[in-house]
């Protein structure tokens, strides 16, 4: 994939700015003002590894599958968005609109779907990756938090970016196919909810 400097810029931004918000929203909002020590910088590192990376790897996957098309596709970070996710982490919840891959060239409805569908079925895939993380190898401790954690944010990612209306990368792929929208969504939803039994 190439880059460009803005684009690596907008993306390492990006990513530290939803992590320090998700890291913020896991130390107890506003309170962490009163403390910043060791334990929010464990907080940090705990969200860069499952909500920064899974944002991260969301927005790269719609730029690889883009490229692969021969389209022109850069990330291009909201940076009003991420102050106010920051802003709002101090309140003790996210709303995040951290930014977006932009295409440019011959977008089919079938290519636009599948580029849409690349960073849910990402999520997908990392919540599943935590998911037998926590099962198999750790339910307890500093893992078994960070592997709960990654597995629950991730899934929350997909399934939010499901939702069938523009922006959202669900509008697009619904547009595309109403069967891969419809089974992309139900397991998206399925391994948030899963959450609640395991």
């Amino acid at each position: 994939m190439k880059f460009s400097f803005r684009e690596k810029k907008d993306l390492i931004y990006a990513g530290l700015m939803i992590s320090l918000a998700f890291a913020i929203l896991l130390s107890g909002g506003y309170m962490v003002l009163l403390s910043l020590n060791s334990t929010f910088l464990f907080s940090f590192g705990i969200a860069f590894i499952t909500a920064g990376v899974g944002f991260l790897l969301h927005e790269l996957m719609h730029k690889y599958v883009a490229q692969r098309y021969g389209l022109f596709a850069e990330f291009k970070a909201f940076y009003g968005m991420l102050w106010l996710a920051l802003l709002f982490s101090l309140f003790g919840f996210i709303v995040a609109a951290p930014g977006a891959v932009f295409i440019h060239g011959l977008l089919t409805k079938e290519r636009n779907g599948k580029i849409s569908l690349a960073g849910p079925l990402t999520n997908i895939f990392l919540a599943g990756i935590f998911l037998i993380a926590f099962i198999f190898v750790s339910k307890e401790g500093l893992l078994g938090e960070i592997f709960r954690f990654g597995w629950m944010i991730n899934a929350l990612l997909g399934a939010f970016n499901m939702i069938p209306a523009m922006p959202f990368d669900g509008a697009k792929i619904l547009a595309w196919n109403k069967i891969v929208y419809g089974i992309t969504t139900a397991v998206a939803v399925l391994l948030f909810f899963l959450i609640y039994f395991v």
